[in-house]
């Protein structure tokens, strides 16, 4: 009998792979969490610091693992598409950064708020848009987030207001949203994310004034990938300790490539925003693989061996893969089957992303107001004229 079981299971194993390896593996002989020690976050004008040891619960490491597998899919199959001509304009993309996405939404609420910049596709991802959404609005098809108007930096869901295409003019929008949720007596806050390229902008520091002022219920991050476009922070910047830039704002310096540090120092800064003390802000040491944008070879001012390096110790996808693994939380089967998993929903986006329609020409001035009747727009001469009919987010 037990001969029989056996033959049957490996048969399955032939024909199914990694699937059958895992069923025949019971859930109860995983760990169903574990403690780690993580780096500790250097801090400016706090008395108290992230927590260095935090646990994790695998139903929570296969979640992240997913997301940050389907973001870095989604990228990499952006970049062929977009190599093929079937994405155009510009396009910035996120893979290598995917920690600071995931861990930041693992800290918030569903009712948060949370803006960027143009390297957008992760956060509308996390935020609550599908991938089939996504690559669609990258390709310009109706089913797109944005109804194939917006691309690749103009993605929008609810609570998450973009995709800004001007350099460090979210940072604003994004105390205006958090002067919202102070002025409606919620417990909500706004995330407001830019790079180490927009840091030096006089409109950040200008917000940061009014944000302390006010006290306003903001989390200020920014994203320091070393680079802004070709020019790297040293070049860039008098002083590279953008989390000290607040002066008068109290701030955190965060490891950008470990999910589980980006989480607490995340629910960190939520907790002090939701206390009432006003805005924080955090400094996330990230790494983007690709060049600025599409048009960027990203090798020009920096070397393959730097990108390697990075890619080789510091991957946030391959250290929480190693942490699932060294403490029996996974196997190489199940996150080899949630792999496979991913590649086929991306494909299957990629697919829809190619055979869906584009927008009719007649809806191209549609979503301007809302809630306002139809408008009459001017196109791109006095006597073409477009309407505009009201469209309102679900």
């Amino acid at each position: 009998m037990l001969t029989n079981i056996s033959t049957v299971l490996r048969a399955c194993a032939q024909r199914n792979g990694a699937a059958a390896v895992v069923s025949a593996r019971n859930y109860a002989d995983f760990t169903s969490q574990a403690t780690f020690e993580i780096k500790k976050s250097d801090v400016f004008k706090l008395d108290e610091a992230p927590a260095t040891e935090v646990v994790m619960t695998r139903d929570e490491g296969l979640q992240y693992y997913r997301t940050m597998q389907t973001m870095r899919r989604m990228e990499l199959k952006a970049d062929q598409l977009y190599k093929q001509k079937i994405i155009r304009g510009f396009c910035h993309l996120y893979d290598g950064q995917e920690a600071c996405a995931v861990g930041i939404e693992a800290s918030i609420k569903p009712t948060d708020h949370l803006i960027t910049a143009y390297r957008a596709h992760g956060y509308t991802l996390t935020r609550g848009g599908t991938v089939k959404e996504i690559m669609a609005e990258l390709t310009g098809r109706r089913g797109g987030i944005a109804k194939g108007k917006g691309g690749s930096m103009h993605m929008y869901c609810k609570n998450f207001y973009g995709g800004n295409g001007i350099v460090g003019a979210q940072v604003p929008l994004g105390a205006g949203v958090a002067l919202a949720c102070k002025y409606k007596g919620s417990d909500e806050l706004c995330v407001c994310l830019y790079g180490d390229g927009a840091a030096n902008q006089g409109q950040i520091f200008e917000t940061y004034n009014m944000a302390a002022l006010w006290k306003l219920p903001v989390i200020f991050i920014c994203e320091n990938n070393r680079y802004g476009m070709g020019t790297s922070v040293e070049r860039a910047a008098a002083s590279t300790d953008y989390f000290k830039r607040g002066e008068f704002i109290p701030g955190l310096r965060v490891d950008g490539m470990d999910i589980l540090c980006v989480r607490e120092a995340t629910r960190f800064a939520a907790e002090h925003c939701r206390s009432g003390k006003g805005p924080i802000l955090m400094e996330l040491q990230t790494y983007r693989y690709h060049g600025h944008s599409m048009s960027d070879p990203g090798v020009s001012y920096r070397t393959r061996e730097e990108i390697q390096e990075v890619r080789s110790k510091s991957d946030p996808i391959s250290l929480l893969k190693d942490r699932l693994l060294s403490n029996n939380m996974a196997s190489v089967e199940e996150l080899k089957e949630i792999d496979v998993d991913v590649r086929k929903e991306i494909e299957d986006a990629a697919q829809f992303a190619t055979t869906d329609p584009e927008p009719p020409l007649e809806e191209l001035c549609n979503h301007i107001f809302s809630n306002n009747p139809p408008v009459e727009v001017r196109g791109t001469n006095p006597w073409a004229k477009l309407k505009s009919k009201d469209y309102i987010l679900d």
